[in-house]
């Protein structure tokens, strides 16, 4: 019997579209899967999603939602407790709830109230398990929807899994997972897998698809799931070779995309194919895709993995994400980077986002992703309301409301996305061994030596915070919250004490420690391995901060000041090379202006110095606790320093906070140092030190920079 084309493919494969783990893609394995095994839910448990959404808000809390019947809706404070708010971060992949908010906390929400009166006893696998007046059955109002604070660690390994399914006129399909199967040898010990037969898994058993419906809309959508950017013709005569030799096991139905959906789960479902008794479909052979990498992503063997290459200058990036292919979209209008309002933004306008990174180095996208964790909190706004098709080339080619760029969007409404990246093995290829979670650990990484794959340590002599970066993203672990020259404290695996790799020297955006610079096959570790082997510390959040160009630009100005009044400065070393040749009765020009460092990242910035190392400034009178924050540099029009500021040390405080956040951090009085998320440090023009002294440079016009480091 034949079914409707009206059918979504969504009631037969588990949807993933709305949330993904940030690892590999469905086929591929995952090194933390055996440390998180999804609950499974009785039949008369409704199924339902939640998410964390709201004002003014930190990652890891929010107003609750919920997704039942294709609909989002919140949840009534009436009866709630910590024991619900348990059930649900658990849900979220948090692995223990802080507290929960009444009344509405983090805004008032839309739609549906689905839960009242929730009585859970926190064992519950799912908010649904828990007691209640029933689901959609309230008399709340939003003023009554209630928030959580989840715990800032996460369950090891956690996967969204959505478990929506519906039943097509009692059709009850459950296809387990979607592969590409290398057929040909030359494409087995290729990573990433870019040809080879489509196979779906139903009932535990791979099955391939037969091609008599296929068409290329439908190969677009399977090669963008796993990462790449299109298709392209193949040797069907092989194919069809093979398929003889081996007899095939075909799954029931066909497949009809239009070619702009993100998964293979938002395509509809065909026609149910008569299979014949051999298990041959009439006319056809199995689906074979051949799918065309991006550029960093090019097909290499096992044994090693091509350079980094030089970056297209784009007009579209993503800021703010902890993996590859996740971020806050930001795009180039007028020559200042700005971001996207979320009003309206859907998959099919996140879709158009990644495939043009993929074309330079990411890939398509999953899913829908609001971003007031990885907000810009500044710079302009420069799209609102974007509609798109999913077959531009770039999403500034997109309609989008141009009298509304910015109009009742705020920073917290930052639009973003999170791509599907191509499975490249790297994971494979480096672990964290000896700490006490996960997300630490000594650095081992697999290298080849004299002819065989052996694991081994990194020198930790010049291993930083830009290496442990890399090792972190490499390893889906997020951001790196410290590295260590030193892991007397991580043994490690003992077969994998020896140095395997030195001098290794990290942009900080490589995806792979093997694309660092590196010494290669002649190693060069004094202290040897073992206990000075470089390890990381790896966290899911991170403090991101950013220059606010405005303020600079607004503050500066030039002044002549008097040599008597820059007693402090000389003691601190701010003045240029000619100072002390200076006569007393001079003065030295000096190019003063403001700094102002914004914290839009997920996690307060603290410095590394413990509290007793911070050294005591009398012409500032408070304690510094960094060395190095900040450099000032003029530069000439070909980009040679030509003067710079000396700046000797930092104290970090909160000045200003965005409303409804409270200063954490201050200087005086021996205070705790930092900035915290939503907040920012000033650095008045009026400071000693604050400056760039320009006494020898001559007139003309140049270029200013500020660049923000941070200690190994």
């Amino acid at each position: 019997a034949e079914r409707p084309e009206t059918h979504n493919l969504c009631d037969c494969l588990p949807c993933y579209a709305q949330y993904e783990h940030l690892g590999y893609l469905l086929g591929y394995p995952d090194p933390a899967q055996d440390l998180y095994t999804a609950p499974e839910l009785p039949k008369d448990i409704p199924r339902i999603q939640l998410r964390l959404a709201g004002e003014k808000r930190k990652h890891n809390e929010g107003r609750v939602e919920v997704f039942y019947e294709e609909e989002w809706g919140t949840v009534c404070d009436d009866d709630f407790t910590i024991h619900a708010a348990q059930v649900v971060c658990r849900e979220l992949g948090y692995s223990d709830a802080v507290s929960w908010s009444p009344s509405s906390k983090y805004g008032k929400g839309e739609g549906r109230i689905w839960f009242d009166n929730v009585h859970c006893t926190g064992n519950e696998k799912s908010l649904a398990q828990c007691e209640s007046n029933g689901i959609g059955v309230s008399d709340c109002k939003h003023t009554e929807d209630v928030g959580v604070v989840c715990s800032d660690k996460r369950i090891p390994g956690f996967k969204f899994v959505n478990t929506l399914t519906n039943n097509i006129n009692s059709l009850n399909i459950q296809v387990e997972d979607v592969r590409i199967r290398p057929i040909l040898s030359s494409y087995r010990k290729r990573n990433p897998v870019t040809e080879g037969y489509v196979e779906v898994k139903d009932g535990g058993k791979w099955k391939q698809i037969c091609d008599d419906e296929w068409t290329h809309m439908n190969s677009r959508v399977i090669c963008g799931m796993f990462g790449f950017p299109g298709d392209k013709r193949y040797n069907t005569r092989v194919y069809k070779m093979f398929a003889r030799r081996r007899k095939p096991t075909y799954w029931d139905y066909s497949i009809n995309c239009t070619g702009n959906e993100a998964h293979l789960s938002s395509c509809k479902l065909g026609h149910t194919l008569a299979i014949k008794a051999n298990s041959t479909c009439e006319q056809g052979t199995p689906v074979v895709v051949s799918c065309v990498p991006g550029r960093a992503f090019a097909p290499t063997p096992m044994a090693g993995y091509r350079k980094a290459f030089r970056q297209e200058q784009p007009l579209v990036r993503l800021r703010g994400g902890a993996v590859v292919g996740e971020g806050r979209v930001e795009v180039l209008k007028n020559g200042e980077w700005g971001t996207i309002c979320d009003d309206n933004w859907n998959l099919v306008a996140a879709t158009v986002v990644c495939y043009t990174k993929l074309k330079l180095h990411q890939a398509q996208t999953r899913y829908r992703m609001k971003t007031n964790a990885i907000s810009a909190r500044m710079g302009p706004v420069h799209m609102n309301e974007v509609k798109c098709s999913g077959f531009e080339k770039s999403v500034t080619e997109c309609p989008f409301n141009m009298d509304k760029d910015s109009e009742g969007c705020s920073h917290e409404e930052d639009a973003g996305v999170r791509c599907n990246v191509p499975a490249m093995g790297f994971q494979r290829r480096l672990r964290l061994s000896g700490g006490r979670n996960p997300f630490e650990g000594r650095v081992e990484v697999l290298m080849e030596r004299n002819g065989s794959l052996v694991w081994g340590t990194v020198c930790g002599e010049g291993w930083g915070t830009m290496e442990a970066m890399v090792v972190c993203r490499q390893l889906g672990l997020g951001f790196a919250s410290h590295a260590f020259q030193e892991t007397w404290n991580w043994p490690g695996a003992v077969n994998a004490d020896s140095v395997v790799m030195s001098g290794v020297r990290c942009a900080g955006t490589e995806m792979s420690l093997s694309h660092c610079l590196h010494h290669g096959e002649y190693l060069s570790c004094p202290k040897g391995g073992g206990r000075f082997a470089a390890g990381v510390s790896c966290s899911e959040t991170a403090p991101d901060l950013v220059l606010n160009p405005q303020v600079v630009e607004q503050t500066t100005y030039l002044e002549d000041r008097p040599m008597f009044m820059l007693e402090c400065a000389y003691e601190e070393n701010c003045l240029g090379s000619t100072f002390s040749s200076t006569p007393a009765n001079s003065y030295r020009r000096l190019l003063r202006f403001s700094s102002q460092i914004h914290n839009n990242g997920q996690s307060d910035f603290r410095p590394k110095a413990s509290r007793e190392t911070w050294v005591w400034h009398d012409c500032h009178r408070h304690y510094h606790s960094m060395e190095v924050f900040t450099h000032y540099d003029l530069l000439s029009n070909n980009g040679t320093k030509v003067a710079e500021g000396h700046k000797a040390s930092f104290c970090l405080e909160d000045s200003e906070c965005d409303e409804g956040i409270e200063k954490r951090y201050e200087c005086a009085n021996f205070g705790e140092q930092g900035i915290t998320v939503g907040c920012w440090d000033t650095y008045r023009h009026d400071i000693d030190c604050q400056w760039v002294d320009i006494s020898d440079v001559k007139p003309g016009d140049y270029i200013f920079q500020v660049i923000m480091t941070f200690p190994k």
